[in-house]
């Protein structure tokens, strides 16, 4: 279902929101926890999580920090497509290094954000698996030197 199907069809009430607002600080809050801050039972804030991850509006995730774990440089990659851009992606987000993948309109037809553990093997994931791709025709990569800021609170407010 595409993103905006899915938003049409899983406006959410207020409650809900305050539920995602409650696991966005912290996904590991108990559910009696998240009752008491917004109003419902235990039970109750089991089943709206429930239906939240189950019709895709929610995923509860542990969130790494890359550089913690050994991988010191990320990049993100645009990428120039001659071939189709949909069967490209599809390559591009089999690839473990490749976190994000998305067709874009403007001058890349595909940005790809990749975690790597150093810079030789960024560029062997550019010579190698990226620009090697059939229907790939340019890659411009954009170093990240420092995140400023990245976020998971969106959409509730």
């Amino acid at each position: 279902m595409s993103r905006v199907a899915r938003t049409k069809s899983s406006q959410l009430d207020d409650v809900s929101k305050l539920i995602i607002e409650q696991l966005q600080l912290d996904g590991r809050r108990s559910y009696s926890e998240i009752g008491k801050a917004v109003g419902l039972s235990e039970a109750a804030v089991r089943q709206r999580v429930q239906k939240l991850t189950e019709s895709g509006v929610m995923q509860v995730v542990a969130v790494t920090d890359p550089m913690q774990l050994g991988f010191y440089r990320q990049a993100m990659v645009g990428v120039r497509c001659g071939g189709d851009t949909r069967e490209i992606s599809e390559a591009l987000a089999e690839m473990p290094e490749v976190d994000y993948v998305v067709m874009t309109a403007g001058s890349f037809d595909i940005l790809v954000e990749v975690v790597c553990e150093n810079d030789d093997d960024l560029i062997a994931l550019l010579n190698s698996k990226i620009r090697t791709l059939p229907g790939v025709t340019s890659t411009e990569t954009f170093v990240y030197l420092k995140v400023a800021k990245q976020v998971y609170n969106w959409g509730t407010r």
